[in-house]
Order: C-alpha cells, then structure tokens, then sequence
C-alpha cells in the first residue's frame, strides 16, 4: 500500500511538472512572436534610454540591451539621457568600445537641467557620435582613481589599477611628485584614451587631458564653446532638431543623419536592471563580498551548518560580478549550477529547506542575469515555472521526511518500546519473556503467568522492563 502511495506521488509530480513546462514554453513562444511582430511594424524612429546613477556592469548590460533593440526595430539614432558621477573604468571602456562600433548613431546627452557627467560619464559623452547637454548641467573631473580611495582618483569610483612593469629592484619607483610608476601608466593611458576619442570625433582635445590631469569642469554653455560638446539643447524634441543634417563620424565612415520627423521610443530600465543596479552598488557589492568571505569561514569552523555556507556561496558570487571580476555571464551561469547543485544536495542530504531555498534563490538570480543576455534569452515565466516545480518538490520532499520522522520505529531498539511479549514462566519479579522469537530477560511490576502477554516499557541493556496489559 505504501508502495502505490509513493508511485501515485510520482505520477501526480511529473504530471503537474509536463503540464507546468508545457505552459511556460506556449507562453515563452507568444511573447517572442509579439515581439517579433511589433519590431516588424516599426517605422522611422529615435530610441530613447537613460542612465542615472553609476556606471556598473547593470549599466552596461542595459546599454547593450538598448543599442540590440535599436538594431532590430531599425532605430535611426539611439538617445542616451545621462546623469552620472562616474563608474567603473572597465564598464566604461566596454560602452564606448560598442559606441565606436555601431552601426547605429549614439547621442549622450546630459539631462535634466542640473545633472552631470562626472568622471565616467565624462568620456561617454567624448565617445559618443553627438555629445549634447541640457542647460545648467556640467562634466569633467575625469582623472581616474582608485576603488578604496588609495592612489590616483579609474573614473569615478572604478579600480583600474594594472600591474606595474617591474624595475631594477622588483618595486614600483615613486616619481619626484610623490605619484608611483603604476599610478602614472593609469593616468597616462586614461589621457591617450580620451584623446583618441575627441580627435575621432573632431572634438576638444586639450580640455579634454586637462579633465583627466587636473579634474577641471565645465557647464554646458562652456563646453559648446570651447567645442568640448556638439549641441545645448533643452529637451528631447529639441535635441532631434539640431541633430538634423548633422554629419557624424561612424565605424565605416561618415553618415548625415536625419532626425526632423523621428518618433520617440522609449527604452527604460526594466525590473532587470534595477535588480543588477541594487546589486552592483558600491556599498551593496562591499557588503555581499563581507557576508561571502564571513560565511564561507563559518562554514568551514564548522562544517555541516549549511546555513552560512550557503548564504556565502551565493553573496561571493554576486559581489564578484558587482565588481566586475566575473562577467555577467559566466556570473549567471555559476549562480545556477550552484543553485543546481544545492536543490540536489537538499534531496541527498535534508537540511530541513537551508539547501533547498539557498538553490532556488541561487537559481533565480542567475537565470535573472542570463535572461537577456545576447545568445541566450530565458523568458521569465520559464524561470518562474522552474522554480515553482522546484519550491514544490522541495516542499513534498520536506512534508514525507516530517512524516516519516512521526511515525513510529520499525528496528532498533526505538521499535522494542511498546510492543507485546509472551510470558514463558510464572514470576512475580524476574523471569523470562519472548519478544520476536527471542528469549529475553524480564522484570515486571505485577505477577504474571505461563503464556500471558505482556506489554515492554522499556528497555534496559539486555532486560526488559514489562507490565500486564
């Protein structure tokens, strides 16, 4: 009977495990061809994203995301509005790099009114194919520094630092101006950087070092006249207006653009995005490196309380993507064999749900992380669908293990309590009892008799403890 019990579960799970699939894949396949249905229908247009707050690799992702969305709705130019203090260099690095190689235009342009292009955001806009700010923003400060605030200030808050080529005693060599050899390799790329940009796009150059050498400023009235930027304008429409007959420097060469009558699409941060920015903050990535590094310790002082290993696996993995030291790929990738591995290890060895939520949160994040990402595109519902079937499974698997913890002991010693013997002679203290087919000694607390049964109270070594039904 028990057996029927547990083959009727398995059906009924694998059941409710095809149907949950089933409807996840219809609803995967309808959303993908509305959507290629509404990129089919589109017509001339401008695709307007924004970035406000630091650059990060939530913000790149988002950018790559936009410049794809351009690309295949056929986009005539995509907008970037831009409110920075900077990021990290790396990130930086990676937008321009996709900037300079589009095959569509991209304006960055600083807005609302007093908003900013500090650091970072300084040589996104000398990236960018048309620079444009609004009235009562300003940029610069853009000499890289380090994350921590040691040495020079990567953009903004970003750690650029490479290693330094080794002198004649194997020690970085301080300059006559208190700034190491290291330190000096990082401005002076930064400078060539930047230079490099406004001499591809016909811009100020000069300023443009003396931003990274002496983090000098500049308002948007400023930067249109010494040529630092291409337009001032005061809101999109008008942004649109000016562009209009523009020549712009791309990576096959020069293209008039034409942006009278484009229609304004936006692109703004989804969930996703503002998921991976939270993550991605400084003082949230900081955190999760500590509760990483402090789980794993616990864990190994004392193995076997799944509890902070877990929480440690997953908070390591998550500030090594904030700090760019995994790509979000391989990022996501790791969160959901880890999750994988851990939804297993709940099944294997029970751990009354540590192991099992630890896997489906694992999983989620990182199937989050890979659900947009270029070549591999998990819709949401499938991730949700996964995860249910998981959290179910999960959840029947801790309901048989407390059931079978409630019921009774059918070996051991456990299962002798409770159960009936035969009396084999008279006695009023001591005697003998059989119990399974065994001769065992008995002490009773009432007379008993030849062939009555008796019922074990406990036991005791080799001898029973018994009384008279």
């Amino acid at each position: 009977m028990h057996t029927r019990r547990l083959g009727m579960s398995a059906k009924f799970i694998a059941l409710f495990c095809f149907l949950v699939g089933t409807l996840m894949l219809a609803w995967q396949a309808v959303a993908q061809n509305s959507e290629a249905d509404n990129v089919s229908g589109s017509d001339a247009s401008a695709l307007v994203l924004t970035i406000d707050g630091a650059i990060g690799p939530a913000t790149k992702d988002y950018f790559e995301r936009g410049l794809r969305t351009a690309r295949e709705q056929g986009s005539d130019v995509m907008i970037v509005t831009l409110d920075t203090p900077g990021g990290l260099v790396d990130t930086t690095r990676d937008m321009i790099r996709e900037m300079l190689n589009a095959d569509i235009p991209v304006a960055m342009y600083v807005s609302p009114s007093g908003a900013r292009a500090a650091s970072a955001g300084t040589y996104l806009l000398y990236g960018s194919h048309v620079a444009a700010m609004a009235p009562a923003t300003h940029l610069g400060s853009a000499t890289p520094v380090q994350m921590g605030g040691g040495g020079l200030p990567g953009t903004g808050d970003s750690d650029d630092a490479e290693p330094s080529e080794e002198s004649g005693n194997g020690a970085d060599t301080e300059q006559s101006d208190g700034v190491s050899a290291m330190e000096r390799k990082v401005l002076e790329d930064a400078v060539s950087f930047i230079r490099s940009l406004a001499e591809r796009h016909g811009r100020n150059a000069d300023w443009a070092e003396d931003a990274v050498r002496n983090a000098v400023n500049l308002t948007a009235s400023g930067a249109l006249e010494d040529n630092v930027i291409d337009i001032v304008a005061s809101d999109i429409d008008d942004l649109l207006t000016q562009m209009d007959g523009m020549t712009v420097v791309m990576e096959r060469g020069e293209r008039t653009l034409n942006t009278a009558d484009l229609r304004v699409e936006r692109f703004d941060p989804d969930w996703r995005t503002e998921v991976l920015s939270l993550i991605t903050n400084p003082n949230i990535a900081y955190f999760l490196l500590i509760i990483g590094f402090y789980g794993l310790i616990f864990e190994l002082s004392s193995p076997g309380s799944l509890f902070p290993g877990t929480i440690g696996v997953i908070s390591l993995l998550l500030a090594l993507f904030a700090f760019q030291v995994l790509p979000i790929n391989y990022a996501g990738l790791a969160l959901i064999l880890v999750g994988l591995a851990l939804m297993v290890g709940e099944a294997l060895m029970p751990s009354f749900g540590v192991l099992g939520v630890g896997g489906i949160a694992a999983f989620v994040l990182g199937s989050v992380m890979l659900m947009d990402s270029e070549y591999l595109a998990i819709s949401l519902p499938m991730i949700g669908g996964v995860a249910l079937v998981s959290g179910g499974l999960i959840l029947w698997t801790l309901t048989r293990f407390m059931t079978l913890r409630r019921r009774p002991a059918h070996t051991g010693a456990e299962q002798l309590e409770g159960s009936y013997a035969k009396v084999l002679e008279d006695f009023d203290d001591e005697g003998h009892v059989r119990l399974h087919g065994e001769r065992w000694n008995a002490i009773t607390n009432a007379p008993v008799k030849k062939g009555d049964e008796v019922k074990v109270l406990r036991l005791d070594g080799l001898t029973l403890f018994v009384t008279p039904p």
